[in-house]
């Protein structure tokens, strides 16, 4: 039995997780409003305000946008949640385009070096999915990762960390701000103001991270399709080990690649807030139409 929740969270994003958490448990296709809203603790009132303030969706919309059983139909023909469930025309001239993103590859001398001779900054930032953490080079964000009440700000900076051990880090919050500012605001996302990665990895990784940048918002791919963009269709295997280790969740979407079935296979910063990202950007399709 569900229980009510009586701690007043400190953010909308707490109550968010918690509420995906409810709809990954009771089946997202059978939303029952008042149930839904008396296990949050709210009125039905409060809790579609909040869906909306959140991601401009009600909660039955945000439900239906994460469905497992839609989430097969985002594999056809790359369409969106939103078009598959309530046909919205995304093919059309007003289509909205991924996030502005340009990137360079490192070499992958420093890739095998552990980051040597790199200093870079790390900080924190929030973000609509909880804290956002980053480790960013003179050249561009280099890493992206989420904290909660499961991890710390400083557990998901060792988290980003441990892929450059030998690179010197220092915290600078006031630096970071602005780039996760700019990742998360969707009046942000210009193509004359892109958002600058560095992609940090061997050049396998690099290939299918680069391949990740192209699948639109609202969109998403399998891990199959993914090998066969790369050129190595049978590497589905090391295609998902790839895409668990990108390092710049959100910017590089690896939250859009699901299984085969359409499943929303697992994700580095948990399946919940995976739900809650890919819920988010049907909100924001909305929003431009």
């Amino acid at each position: 039995m569900n229980q009510m929740i009586t701690a007043a969270p400190q953010t909308d994003y707490e109550t968010i997780q918690a509420a995906i958490r409810y709809l990954s448990e009771n089946g997202p296709d059978l939303l029952d409003l008042p149930r839904f809203a008396r296990a949050m603790g709210l009125s039905e009132r409060q809790l579609t305000d909040l869906f909306r303030r959140w991601c401009g969706l009600s909660p039955k919309s945000f439900a239906q946008a994460v469905a497992l059983d839609h989430a097969k139909f985002l594999l056809r023909d790359r369409q969106s949640v939103l078009d598959t469930t309530y046909e919205v025309g995304l093919s059309s001239t007003s289509r909205l385009h991924d996030l502005f993103v340009t990137y360079e590859a490192m070499p992958p001398g420093i890739f095998r070096a552990g980051g040597a001779g790199l200093d870079m900054i790390w900080g924190a930032a929030p973000s609509p999915f909880g804290m956002a953490v980053v480790t960013a080079t003179e050249y561009g964000m280099s890493g992206l990762g989420f904290a909660d009440d499961q991890t710390t700000v400083e557990e998901a900076f060792q988290d980003l960390a441990q892929r450059w051990p030998n690179a010197r880090f220092t915290r600078d919050d006031a630096r970071v701000a602005p780039m996760v500012a700019q990742s998360f605001d969707p009046a942000q996302w210009s193509a004359d103001r892109p958002v600058r990665v560095v992609l940090i990895g061997t050049d396998f990784e690099v290939s299918v991270w680069e391949t990740l940048l192209k699948i639109p918002v609202g969109c998403a791919t399998t891990y199959a399709k993914v090998a066969h963009d790369i050129g190595r269709p049978t590497a589905s295997r090391a295609v998902g080990a790839a895409v668990g280790k990108n390092p710049i969740s959100f910017v590089v979407p690896c939250h859009r690649v699901v299984g085969t079935s359409g499943a929303l296979t697992g994700y580095h910063w948990g399946v919940p807030r995976k739900r809650a990202i890919l819920g988010w950007e049907a909100g924001v399709i909305s929003a431009a139409h």
